[in-house]
């Protein structure tokens, strides 16, 4: 099972979402979370995803929740310009970007 698919039921979960009509988009903003996530925290490519099983070293709870928030918030606001559903404005989509960027950066790579 790929890492979308284990974080499918959790991101579903946060969105109050119960069809299944929308479980392969989601899997795809999944997907794109884990790269942004990778990247912002300065991670090699595939780190988050070359395993089946993450170990706690490699997956931290404060990033997995960045990455189901960060799903969430690309579901929500698929045109770009909201915050999503609950909060239908331009600085409540920032504020929850800089939610999830505060929460990768507690696992990010400090090298220089």
């Amino acid at each position: 099972m790929s890492l979308a698919e284990c974080l499918l039921p959790k991101v579903k979960a946060h969105l109050i979402l119960e069809h299944d009509e929308d479980d392969e988009l989601l899997k795809g903003f999944i997907r794109a979370a884990i790269v942004y996530a990778e990247q912002y925290q300065k991670k090699p490519e595939g780190t988050y995803t070359r395993k089946r099983t993450l170990s706690a070293k490699l997956w931290s709870y404060l990033t997995e929740q960045a990455v189901v928030m960060l799903s969430a918030h690309f579901y929500e606001s698929r045109d770009g310009s909201t915050g999503g559903f609950f909060a239908d404005s331009v600085q409540a989509g920032q504020q929850a970007r800089k939610t999830i960027d505060t929460l990768l950066a507690l696992d990010k790579d400090w090298k220089w």
